[in-house]
Formats: C-alpha cells, sequence, structure tokens
C-alpha cells in the first residue's frame, strides 16, 4: 500500500500511520524482561510454584500508581521467577510479542541482581533464557542482552553483576546498566563498577532522570561515562542538560506511558497527575537529542512498542516522517556492529520509501 507524501513532514491518517509503523523494521532498547510477564503467564508461573493467583491479582498489581507501587509489583511478579524454565518460558512470550510487531532488533534488560538476591544461579537463568530466545534468530528476531544491577542494593552487588556480565560478553551481552531506586545512592559510589564495565567491553547505560533531577543526567555521564539514559526525562527541566546531551550524542531511551504509569512526569513537573500530552519527547527531537521509543515494562504498563509509536502521532504530536526517524536512531544508538546497524537502516528505509516517503538526510 502505497501512501503519498511529497513533502518530509506530511501528515496521514492514523490508520495509515498504524500501517506504516507496522511494516517497517523496528528496534526496542529499553526493555525489561521481567516487566513482559503477562496477566496470563503470571497465573501459570505461579501454578508451577503452587501459588493460586488470578489475571485479577496481576492487573490489580500492576494498576497504576506512584514509583514506589510500581517497584512492588516488579518485586511481586518476578517473586514466581524461581527455576530457569520460568525464564525460559517469558523469554518465548516475549520474543512471540515482538515477532508479531515487526521488532527485529531488541536489547533486554534482564534483572541479574535480583536474581543474586534470591541466591538463584544467574548463569543457569541466563543460559535458559538464551537458549530459548535462540530460535527465534531464524525468524528475523535478533536479542542481544544487557546485565542489570539494582541501584539501593549497593556498589558490592553491583560488582558481581559486571563480574557476570563481562563473563557472557561472547554470549551477546553488548552492556552493563543500572536500574532501580534512583534515588537510592549517588552515582559516584558506581564509578569504579563503570569503569569495570568498560574494561570488560561493555557498553555503559543507566537510569536516571526519571524520579531524579536533571543533574543526576549530566552526572551519569560525567561521572560514569554511560552513553545511554533510560528515561532521562528530567533534562526537558533544564536546557543546559539538553545541550549537554546534544553536544555529547548521548541517547534517552523513552518511554512515555511509563512516565504516566509510574507518576514519573507528573513528578518532572511536581503536580499530582500528568497527560502523555505533555510528555518531552517532540521538545527533545526538535532540539536535536538521540533518542529512542521503548515500552519499558510493556506488560505492566499495558502496552506495545507499536501503541508507543501511535500515541507519540496522536497525543504528542510527533509526524509520520520524525517517527520514522526516531525508528532509525533506534537501529543507531544500539550496543550493534556498525555493519549490523546499518543493514537495519537500509532495511527500514526500503519499506519507508516503498510507502512513499521520503529517507530523512
Amino acid at each position: 500500500m502505497a501512501i503519498p507524501s511529497s513533502r518530509p513532514d506530511d501528515s496521514i491518517s492514523s490508520e495509515n500511520l498504524r500501517i506504516l509503523i507496522a511494516a517497517v523494521p523496528k528496534a526496542e532498547l529499553h526493555l525489561h524482561l521481567e516487566g513482559s510477564i503477562a496477566p496470563t503467564t503470571a497465573v501459570r508461573l505461579a501454578a508451577r510454584h503452587g501459588v493460586v493467583i488470578t489475571e485479577e491479582d496481576v492487573r490489580e498489581r500492576y494498576a497504576p500508581g506512584d514509583f514506589t507501587k510500581f517497584l512492588e509489583g516488579f518485586k511481586w511478579v518476578t517473586s514466581f521467577l524461581r527455576t530457569p524454565a520460568d525464564y525460559a518460558l517469558i523469554t518465548e512470550r516475549l520474543a512471540d510479542h515482538l515477532l508479531a510487531q515487526n521488532v527485529v532488533y531488541a536489547e533486554v534488560t534482564l534483572s541479574i541482581g535480583v536474581m543474586l538476591l534470591r541466591k538463584q544461579d544467574a548463569l543457569e537463568n541466563f543460559a535458559a533464557i538464551r537458549d530459548a530466545a535462540a530460535p527465534y534468530e531464524s525468524r528475523g528476531l535478533r536479542m542481544q542482552w544487557i546485565f542489570d544491577a539494582v541501584r539501593q542494593f549497593g556498589v558490592a552487588a553491583a560488582d558481581e553483576v559486571v563480574a557476570l556480565a563481562a563473563r557472557c560478553v561472547r554470549d551477546n551481552v553488548v552492556a552493563f546498566g543500572i536500574g532501580g531506586d534512583e534515588l537510592a545512592l549517588p552515582a559516584k559510589d558506581f564509578v569504579g563498577v563503570y569503569e569495570r564495565a568498560g574494561a570488560a567491553g561493555l557498553g555503559k547505560l543507566i537510569h536516571a532522570g526519571e524520579i531524579g533531577n536533571a543533574a543526576s543526567v549530566r552526572e551519569a555521564v560525567e561521572i560514569l561515562g554511560v552513553t545511554r539514559i533510560g528515561h532521562g526525562i528530567a533534562a526537558m527541566n533544564d536546557p543546559s542538560v539538553m545541550n549537554f546531551l546534544t553536544e555529547r550524542g548521548v541517547t534517552l531511551e523513552l518511554c512515555p506511558t511509563s512516565n504516566i504509569r509510574t507518576g514519573a512526569l507528573a513528578r518532572q513537573f511536581g503536580k499530582p497527575s500528568a497527560r502523555i500530552e505533555e510528555h518531552p519527547l517532540k521538545m527533545f527531537f526538535e532540539r536535536g537529542l538521540q533518542i529512542t521509543l521503548s515500552t519499558d515494562d510493556p506488560a505492566m504498563f499495558e502496552t506495545t512498542l507499536l501503541e508507543e509509536y501511535a500515541q507519540a502521532a496522536s497525543k504528542i504530536g510527533m509526524s509520520a516522517n520524525s517517527l520514522l526517524r526516531v525508528a532509525e536512531m533506534g537501529f543507531q544508538n544500539a550496543f550493534a556492529t556498525d555493519e549490523a546497524k546499518t543493514a537495519y537502516v537500509n532495511s527500514l528505509r526500503a519499506i519507508r520509501a516503498k510507502f512513499g516517503f521520503r529517507v530523512w538526510e
């Protein structure tokens, strides 16, 4: 189906935009495996371990609230991940979910810090995850992995995660990150951790500026040397930080629905609630920042990547061509080889050309 477009920013109908976005290959870079557990899957996992819950119980835990409620819900649902087979199941479910949306490349964050806290064998879990994902590569989905530490668990725990990640670089572990409560400990405490991650050849990223302030985003780059920031929406409150990120070429992994559901965006505005229309995605794009669009915890936030793109158009005001450029940035800012990134972008551009959209230069 050709969608005529004579100018780079021609608008198209919402239906045709959905067709276009569904057709182009996409990357997802900010995606937590454990946050992809759908209610039906949670019920099945719990039953494996003799716990009876209903889908309604899961939806109640996933219901919108503040950031603390989100962390409690995450802690609860991950309590049903107890064996490598459990991790294999949710990996397969996530891979099916991504393929259905024409996601061809994903960097999936694994909560290794939580596995270690629960005295699980993280490497056995990872082997099961990797084996479950392997058959999907022949079906067009490349999955790579980010080992994630939990900020409030402290420096020693984060070092354990880095050590495991370093052992798995040959198994498509491409980066190390820290999530959790960004207000728990200052970035400077983790300097050595990130130095060791860099020495192991791992990409470096961190959750910052989600519920913290703009200064935390700058500190993450200056002190820890990260090249990607999970969320980073606090930068909207400080033009100097936005300029800094643009100059450094640091990527913000944006997850609009997540920021509404956890109350993070409202917190940045200093008010009880916020609307997705107020999200800084479009402002960041227009200021020239490197940005990507992701779901964060898609099952917990009842969203999909296709829905994130649709809302970016219908509610945030992004044009079709702008969203196609964001889709390109998803590949360009991945922890993948230059050859792979070029191939993905060329594939995306070939599809967009078939739809009558001029390639962004």
